[in-house]
């Protein structure tokens, strides 16, 4: 059983940044792809960024590509989202979730999930 836990989310003006930090629980972290959903009020939850169990391969959404950076502390069992020049679209609740498969986009391949962030941007 993995547990997760974010962390990091608020409200920022347009153009500012947050680092969203997802801790986990468990001795194989480092075994699972991580990832960032976001869901904003009346949409759909969507794909936002992916990193494999080493950090070697990242994968991010067109929306937030130059934008954000996903990372990963496999020695701190923690991921982390790095979002900077923030835009009001951006206001959603920020998932992360973990795999032991490959890093995939796809939502219903995660196994488990956090409880989410808010961060809300102000234009």
């Amino acid at each position: 059983q993995v547990q997760l836990v974010e962390s990091g989310g608020g409200l920022v003006q347009a153009g500012g940044s947050l680092r969203l930090s997802c801790a986990t629980s468990g001795r194989t972290f480092s075994s699972y792809a991580m990832s960032w959903f976001r869901q904003a009020p009346g949409k759909e939850r969507e794909f936002v960024a992916a990193t494999s169990w080493s950090g070697g391969i990242t994968s991010y959404a067109d929306s937030v590509k130059g934008r954000f950076t996903i990372s990963r502390d496999n020695a701190k069992n923690t991921v982390y989202l790095q979002m900077n020049s923030l835009k009001a679209e951006d206001t959603a609740v920020y998932y992360c979730a973990a795999t032991k498969s490959t890093v995939t986009t796809r939502m219903y391949d995660y196994d488990y999930w956090g409880q989410g962030t808010q961060v809300t941007v102000s234009s």
